[in-house]
């Protein structure tokens, strides 16, 4: 895999961006973006995968084993979100599973001695980037493939 990726950690107040870097070894946080429409918030989106020169991206997706069934769930919103992101785009896009990613978040915000009300959601999509790779390195997940759409990945 060559070229950096966006990680994206969805929310209904704020999206967290984190990229990697052009080898897809290390992610690093990069900014959070205040919700405000899906048009806005796709061009803001695509503005720094630009300027970042990303090559794809990979979407947190919230897991809930727990949830009864036919309970809306938070998968079901991001899921709704990428099919409307993906046709703003000709980048792949994978769904890749969070679980355990808001914890990993709180703990890298405190070793960082971030405000305890500062947003953690770049470092949200940090870990969640960081996850990607770190499969992808080990091989226990296929490396983006040129021109792939949006699939459901899991670690």
């Amino acid at each position: 895999m060559m070229g950096r990726l966006l990680g994206i950690d969805h929310g209904l107040v704020r999206i967290g961006l984190a990229v990697s870097d052009p080898l897809g070894l290390v992610a690093r946080e990069l900014t959070i973006i205040k919700r405000k429409s899906k048009v806005e918030d796709f061009q803001r989106i695509h503005h720094i995968a630009a300027e970042q020169r990303v090559v794809g991206f990979v979407v947190g997706l919230p897991y809930n084993p727990d949830a009864p069934p036919g309970a809306h769930l938070q998968s079901d919103t991001v899921r709704r979100w990428v099919e409307q992101f993906e046709p703003t785009t000709n980048l792949p896009v994978i769904l890749w599973d969070e679980q355990m990613s808001s914890f990993d978040a709180v703990e890298l915000s405190k070793r960082r001695k971030r405000r305890y009300d500062e947003p953690i959601d770049d470092l949200a999509a940090r870990v969640i980037l960081q996850s990607y790779l770190d499969a992808v390195r080990d091989g226990l997940t296929p490396p983006f493939a040129s021109g792939s759409r949006s699939s459901d990945q899991e670690n």
